[in-house]
């Protein structure tokens, strides 16, 4: 027996899915804790600078106004505040055990503290160090295992390497002409970093040979904003202007790869990573990217793409991503800082064995599956829910038609595109159209209708012949009815202001192609030209 199916219109513009990939739904998956707000807000004072401990639970501090903001790694509520910065602090940074944290001020000095102090005593400064003549906006701790240096860059040009448990510079390293805003240290190497400054050049620097100036130099070609060493120690990322910039460290400063997808000056880069069990592990690191535009951009530097993109409403001043990869938080020129956390499986699993602090709760007992060898088995009821390895036959909706649908079983042609002209549908009416196309009789159909008749047709082919969607199929269909029933359509005042008012609609929209074809024109110079940057 033939099964019956509804018609369906076939000119249907398919739109376009936005399936977000694998890595879109992991970085979507961070989403705001619920024990602090969606937006934590203090103040118009943008957030100047954010860094992660590199020691569980990886706290985090936030530079703003003349303060340093120490948040819990666990919970990211505000723990401690420092306050004994005489200007604005700049560029905090934590030793590589996370006792220490450092950050400069605008008055040139350089602050150490304990970053976990356990009184108000010890909120003060364990050393100052003095040296800069201008805002020293470039605080760093070694990261592999020295705790006894650090380095520092200022506005005065002049990058200096310092001795901390005797409050002394042992370096000044000249070679930058302008303001020092941005450096990283080196990841495999305790005795090289890079500064960038606002001369347009990143200088890698090593206290080694310290007497020759810097070991190599590169430029960006705009001020840099940010420059970071990427996991491998080889490589490293720059930021000036709207550019983000991959360097060959190894390869003699080779420039590898040139990203221009921000609209305005991206302000501060961190590292990134991606949890995924079949990647390699270098395959899993990201370069995270913010700007004044308001967007947070991935990149995925081994493939040279960018694999996701963030909206935000306030423009991004700096970023940082815990080590854990558990935590992402973003700072705004306005005070705002966006925090989301992704919660990670084992704590799920283990939130419900440990919930109360007694121990690995036993689990009870479990009932023994039933198997066909068993009668039971053949005895259960409907409501039973299927088992994993049991195969689902569901049974068939049934197929609900329409009136049109049902005429045109019985071949009733002209009764049902009578019938879907009376619905007012216009994908319906279309569709009815082309099931009578492929059967060969619509210009029958057409021929055989009375006065009302091809006056409901006349008044759907007025009103939608002019529709993209619609319009291949329909404004030929029109030049048929007027050449078949023209004797028709001169007879009758109904018709012939249809027939006025499809030339007027078809007139109107020629004239608005011919104005999107000069916008056309116009536009098309201006996207080759933007192709090729």
């Amino acid at each position: 027996m033939a099964e019956s199916f509804p018609v369906k219109p076939k000119l249907k513009p398919t739109a376009s899915k936005n399936t977000l990939t694998p890595e879109s739904k992991y970085w979507k998956s961070f989403k705001v804790p619920k024990e602090i707000d969606a937006v934590s807000k203090s103040s118009l004072i943008p957030i100047t600078s954010l860094s992660f401990s590199p020691v569980a639970p990886h706290d985090l501090a936030a530079t703003q106004s003349t303060n340093v903001i120490r948040f819990p790694g666990k919970t990211l509520i505000p723990k401690s505040r420092i306050a004994n910065f005489p200007d604005t602090a700049a560029s905090a940074s934590f030793r590589c055990d996370g006792q220490l944290l450092a950050a400069g001020d605008l008055r040139g000095g350089v602050h150490v503290f304990e970053a976990k102090p356990t009184s108000l005593s010890k909120l003060k400064d364990l050393r100052r160090l003095k040296g800069h003549a201008a805002a020293a906006r470039l605080v760093r701790y070694p990261r592999a295992s020295d705790k006894f240096h650090l380095f520092s860059g200022g506005d005065d040009s002049v990058v200096k390497y310092w001795d901390i448990a005797e409050e002394k510079c042992l370096f000044s390293l000249f070679g930058h002409k302008d303001y020092v805003r941005c450096g990283d240290a080196s990841p495999v190497s305790d005795e090289m970093f890079v500064s960038g400054s606002y001369d347009h050049k990143i200088k890698l620097w090593d206290v080694r040979v310290s007497s020759v100036g810097s070991v190599m130099e590169l430029n960006h070609e705009k001020p840099v904003e940010s420059v970071i060493y990427l996991p491998s120690g080889g490589l490293i990322a720059t930021a000036g202007g709207n550019f983000v910039k991959i360097w060959d460290v190894i390869g003699g400063g080779r420039l590898l790869y040139s990203m221009e997808s921000h609209n305005k000056t991206v302000t501060a880069l961190c590292m990134g990573k991606v949890l995924r069990g079949n990647v390699d592990d270098a395959e899993q690191n990201r370069i995270m990217s913010v700007s004044l535009d308001g967007y947070m951009k991935v990149f995925d530097y081994s493939k040279f793409k960018i694999t996701h993109s963030m909206k935000f409403p306030e423009p991004l001043m700096s970023v940082a991503f815990s080590p854990d990869c558990s935590t992402r938080v973003i700072g705004t020129t306005k005070g705002t800082m966006y925090i989301g956390r992704r919660k990670a499986k084992a704590e799920t699993e283990n939130s419900s064995g440990d919930q109360f602090g007694f121990g690995a709760v036993v689990d009870e007992p479990q009932r023994k599956v039933l198997r066909p060898s068993h009668f039971r088995y053949f005895h259960r009821g409907q409501n039973q829910k299927p088992l994993e390895g049991d195969y689902l036959i569901k049974r068939q909706k049934k197929v609900k038609l329409a009136v049109y649908d049902k005429l045109l079983n019985k071949f009733r042609h002209k009764e049902a595109l009578v019938a879907a002209l009376n619905g007012k549908n216009p994908s319906n009416v279309v569709a009815v159209m082309e099931e009578l196309v492929a059967r060969k009789k619509l210009l029958k159909c057409v021929s055989n209708l009375d006065g009302v008749e091809l006056g409901l047709l006349m008044g759907f082919l007025q009103k939608c012949s002019t529709m993209p969607r619609y319009a291949g199929l329909l404004t030929k269909l029109a030049k048929k009815v007027v050449e078949m029933r023209a004797d028709d359509i001169r007879s009758s005042v109904e018709q012939r202001n249809h027939i006025r008012n499809l030339k007027r609609d078809v007139e109107e929209e020629l004239r608005v192609q011919q104005s999107l074809l000069e916008v056309q024109g116009i536009i098309s110079p201006m996207l080759r030209i933007a192709g090729r940057r």
